[in-house]
């Protein structure tokens, strides 16, 4: 890994030497070389003082009495190369917070080496008193669409905290973790949801006397937005929840719903959907498509003109945590071949908006072929798909590898009794 601001540490090492002593030959040997804005600047300067700029890997350094000996690959002329008396070597090293642990030594080790982190905050949550940590301990968020939000709403991180930078990046990163900061207390203020669903003004209602104390919307929460009163009811915090609706497809017995977004609508959108009869021979699947990401690869997808199956129909969800299994069962149900979860790709490299709804729905669909063989249907009738918001391509040609599976498979035998 990288330590995001070694490139610039190495050409200003490099720097000292040749302004010490201009006659001075100073390598830098590098696999990919960073130095965004000004940094390239800098760069520049140094290639006019004469620091050499090698693009390569090193494979060893050995001592050779007072001096050492570099091999590497060149990787420009593909050859191997040699600096066969340098009097001092540099090495360049990644960066993880003193909280975090080299991946390169044995767990009993690590155990023992790693230093727990410091909780200064010492919030009120379920999930912890600070903020969530991915494994080398730096602040857990969506890195590519809300870099500064963490999964505390409202608490936004900057500078290293959040990845290794300079002071200049460290600066700049801080303007925009405040502006981010401004942001959510002025959408507090209103009752408006953060992000990414900003300026929503719904929230989740749950009907107590259906409820069973499973407490599993409280533990599945990305956010940490529910506790529990003293008889074990779940308790929202509005001002945590980001209206993914996780809890509602956590919800078992389905009594958690928002105003514009419950099982029942969605569900109504199910059957409403037109279902040819048995003697068509045309399949009908559903797709259930994140909002975030698949919904608008599809629909970019479709002003590109890319093509997929006619007998595709699309309910857009905000989330695929918010997947109830009734939709499941309805759409089974109703007559449908197929059924096609569409959600954000997941695990340590995430990208879903809400942190783990994809990975959740996933588990849950796991458990759907229960179902499924009580309804006497094969498991392949239910697919999840990772999708990122770039795969314009893809999309339809998943959709379309799809279609045919079910075209292979036959239609459902419970179409025509709905």
């Amino acid at each position: 890994y990288c330590s995001g601001f070694c490139c610039g540490a190495s050409i200003k090492q490099a720097m000292y030497f040749k302004d010490a002593n201009p006659a001075v030959d100073t390598v830098v040997i590098y696999d990919d070389l960073r130095v965004p804005g000004n940094g390239e600047d800098f760069y520049r300067s140094a290639q006019k003082k004469g620091v050499t700029f090698t693009k390569g890997k090193v494979s060893a350094v050995e001592a050779k009495g007072d001096v050492c000996q570099v091999n590497f690959r060149d990787l420009i002329l593909d050859e191997d190369a040699t600096i066969a008396a340098a009097d001092l070597v540099v090495l360049a090293t990644g960066q993880v917070p003193n909280s975090g642990v080299n991946i390169d030594i044995p767990e009993e080790e690590a155990a023992k080496m790693e230093v727990k982190p410091v909780s200064i905050l010492n919030l009120a949550y379920r999930q912890g008193k600070d903020l969530p940590q991915l494994t080398h301990g730096f602040t857990d968020s969506h890195f590519i669409c809300f870099p500064y939000e963490t999964r505390r709403t409202g608490i936004s991180s900057a500078g290293p905290v959040r990845r290794p930078m300079d002071i200049a990046q460290a600066v700049e990163d801080a303007t925009g973790a405040t502006l981010k900061a401004i942001q959510a207390m002025d959408n507090a203020e209103l009752g408006r949801a953060a992000h990414p669903r900003s300026g929503d003004l719904s929230f989740p209602i749950v009907q107590l006397d259906g409820c069973t104390q499973c407490k599993r919307c409280t533990v599945e929460c990305p956010f940490g937005a529910i506790d529990e009163d003293e008889k074990t009811y779940p308790v929202f915090n509005e001002a945590r929840c980001r209206r993914c609706g996780t809890c509602m497809g956590a919800c078992p017995v389905r009594v958690i719903s928002f105003e514009n977004y419950s099982c029942d609508t969605v569900g109504a959108q199910i059957k409403a959907v037109d279902m040819p009869d048995e003697f068509s021979e045309k399949p009908r699947i559903l797709v259930l498509a994140c909002e975030n990401d698949a919904y608008p690869a599809l629909d970019m997808a479709g002003m590109q003109k890319n093509c997929y199956s006619a007998f595709v129909r699309v309910i857009p969800v905000r989330c695929l945590g918010s997947v109830n299994t009734i939709w499941i069962t309805d759409a089974l149900n109703a007559g449908f071949d197929g059924i096609m979860m569409l959600g954000c790709k997941h695990g340590d490299d995430y990208q879903c908006h809400f942190v783990k709804g994809s990975e959740l729905a996933s588990v849950r669909m796991s458990k759907v072929d229960d179902t499924l063989k009580q309804l006497a249907l094969e498991a392949e009738r239910v697919v999840s798909c990772e999708v990122a918001i770039t795969d314009i391509a893809r999309v339809p040609q998943l959709i379309n590898d799809y279609a045919a599976k079910i075209n292979e498979i036959g239609m459902s035998p419970l179409k025509g009794f709905a």
